[in-house]
């Protein structure tokens, strides 16, 4: 049963997500179902509390609404998508998949009536092949893009809330480390003695220092030695580490000192990381 404070929440979320990112926003609401036109009424009614000046907040049922939204993506446009739990689901496979081949590589932000936000990564039905893969040949191709965003996203959203510029440096500084992660294509390779998860972390960890450096200086000295042992943590973390089976002590419930040992297999990254 729908209830009016979360509409209330969900109008406000709409305007403000319109507001930051200049996007329009699309209510999926069909005039012609009784629940939607209830809903559509309140959702009427609780815009007129918000200013919408300059915003393009729009009505359509979910067959225009996906038409529009469809034509906006071919043209390289966002598009806000307010549909509530009903396609959320739908909506965070759809567009990653079709933007990206993959829905484990997104994030979703799902801000909660409190004041609080969950930020959520993508899919993990595949989860079970990469760690059959991971326990066989010593390879880990998983991709923590989503869990790079999510933290990212929340140190940001600590700074803002908060008031912590420190923390907001810090997830500012990891967007662009991602971007940079992304431009470099170190994204985990899905074969053996090649580029895995743990590289892919080794690769955020530098590029995430170096943008930390750039606005805070006692950061470089730190991202200049993970520059310079580059060539050897590769080493420890593919021809050293991989192409050998590996016992985590468990699939749902792996033993931690076996699972941290493969998981951080380069000693040089390790004496780095003060591990």
């Amino acid at each position: 049963q729908t209830k009016d404070a979360p509409i209330r929440d969900w109008v406000k979320l709409a305007v403000s997500r319109s507001r930051a990112s200049g996007s329009p926003a699309v209510f999926w609401l069909d005039g012609n179902r009784a629940h939607d036109a209830q809903v559509k009424a309140k959702v009427d009614l609780y815009l007129k509390n918000h200013d919408t000046s300059g915003l393009e907040i729009l009505t359509m049922p979910p067959v225009e609404a996906i038409k529009f939204s469809m034509t906006r993506a071919t043209a390289g446009k966002d598009t806000i998508s307010v549909t509530g739990n009903v396609l959320r689901d739908y909506l965070t496979d759809l567009f990653p998949i079709i933007e990206l081949g993959t829905s484990a590589k997104m994030l979703s932000i799902v801000p909660l009536l409190a004041g609080g936000s969950l930020f959520e990564t993508g899919a993990g039905g595949s989860a079970p092949k990469h760690v059959e893969q991971f326990q066989q040949e010593g390879h880990l191709r998983w991709d923590s893009l989503g869990e790079y965003l999510a933290m990212a996203c929340s140190l940001q959203f600590l700074g803002e809330k908060d008031g912590n510029d420190k923390a907001k440096q810090l997830g500012d500084a990891l967007m662009k480390g991602v971007g940079m992660w992304l431009d470099n294509r170190k994204a985990p390779s899905r074969k053996v003695k090649e580029l895995d998860n743990r590289g892919s972390n080794y690769y955020v960890a530098l590029y995430w220092a170096q943008a930390m450096a750039e606005v805070d200086p006692s950061f470089k000295d730190f991202a200049d030695k993970l520059q310079a042992s580059e060539a050897q943590i590769l080493e420890e973390l593919t021809s050293q580490s991989q192409g050998s089976p590996v016992d985590l002590g468990g699939y749902y419930w792996p033993d931690t000192a076996k699972a941290s040992a493969a998981m951080r297999s380069s000693p040089t990254l390790n004496k780095l990381l003060g591990l």
